[in-house]
């Protein structure tokens, strides 16, 4: 199957168009933008939104994650692609015993090593796609069988790694196109988080839940106002490290979400007076796969500044930060910010900005 992993996003676009025999005037028609914009978007000179590039894979006949670059196997395993074997496990098609071992132990283990392959891994929609089937369907057998066993202790540990994978597949369907799936996922972090009574994971699921409503245009006071409520109740209930980190990531929530509304101001005022001396208490971290943290901190002001339109601002405060530190190799890709031109820079910043 061709791939095209050495093309810049807008390298793909052209040569998908192209390939189905496409003008830019009919391309940018048919996904509702401007002929303008698509030319833009060929030249890396704009990066499109989420939901500009869904709609570009579709008109354009291709899988997301190849519009994305990810390199896909030459054959595939079964006659259903791996992406539709994730959606038929999450609705509870073929929910069948895998044969695997599903104590909790063995379910945390496998949970941590798909959050590995989801945050680290350069082919990730293609590795992940390959172990998710199998991981969904034994959870949430696993948890049905625990519903009312007498070991809480186990049950509580099974519901945590139940909430930790749906909070991967919030990500996962988010970046491919399934919003609608995001949704229920991250409502399915919640209960399970709930049904654990474990106050950290509840918060880490409402973080979920906050970046699923950031995704659809006109919900940003909606993600905030999840957020904020979240990071008061579990500030109530828990002060430790732990904590103080996933309290610093539902932060950013609504930074995001002030930057978005075009309130600069509130989201520059909410970093300085909130979110960095959180940072600073916790240090680098990875706390419930949030990747909250000072270069994190950094690359949400970058986010502020380009959206505001201070480019250089922007470039100068992606030069003071170290972006290898950052566990998530999406996120590492904002290095780019320090040596390329202000356009550059801008599409760089856009690929971190798709993650979560």
């Amino acid at each position: 199957m061709e791939s095209l992993p050495t093309l810049s996003l807008g390298g793909r676009v052209r040569h998908y168009r192209e390939r189905a025999g496409r003008t830019q005037a009919v391309l940018a028609g048919l996904c509702g933008i401007t002929e303008d914009y698509l030319s833009q978007v060929e030249r890396d000179r704009r990066t499109p939104s989420n939901d500009v590039q869904v709609k570009l894979a579709a008109e354009l006949g291709i899988p997301l994650a190849r519009l994305l670059g990810d390199p896909a196997p030459a054959v595939p395993a079964t006659p259903t692609t791996a992406g539709d074997a994730v959606v038929h496990a999450l609705l509870g098609n073929h929910l069948r015993p895998t044969g695997a071992s599903c104590t909790a132990v063995s379910l945390r283990e496998r949970v941590e090593s798909a959050w590995r392959i989801w945050q680290g891994s350069p082919t990730r929609f293609t590795d992940i796609e390959e172990v998710l089937p199998s991981l969904i369907t034994d959870i949430e057998l696993t948890v049905r069988a625990c519903r009312y066993a007498s070991d809480r202790a186990e049950q509580r540990d099974v519901l945590r790694a139940a909430a930790d994978l749906y909070g991967l597949l919030r990500s996962y369907c988010r970046r491919t196109g399934r919003l609608d799936l995001a949704l229920m996922v991250a409502d399915r972090a919640l209960r399970a988080a709930e049904d654990a009574d474990d106050p950290l994971r509840i918060a880490a699921a409402q973080w979920n839940l906050g970046h699923v409503l950031l995704s659809q245009p006109g919900d940003e006071v909606a993600a905030a106002d999840v957020a904020l409520r979240a990071a008061s109740n579990l500030q109530q209930e828990l002060t430790t490290p732990q904590a103080i980190a996933v309290r610093g990531a539902l932060e950013l929530v609504a930074v995001v979400a002030d930057a978005r509304s075009r309130r600069c101001w509130a989201a520059r005022d909410r970093l300085e007076g909130r979110v960095i001396p959180l940072a600073r208490q916790v240090g680098e971290g990875n706390v419930q796969w949030t990747v909250f943290g000072p270069t994190n901190v950094v690359l949400h002001a970058v986010s502020v500044e380009m959206t505001d339109g201070n480019a250089g601002e922007g470039l100068r405060l992606a030069d003071q930060t170290d972006m290898e530190q950052l566990p998530s190799v999406e996120r590492r890709w904002v290095r780019l910010l320090s040596s390329e031109l202000v356009g550059q820079a801008v599409r760089a910043y856009r690929c971190w900005s798709r993650v979560g």
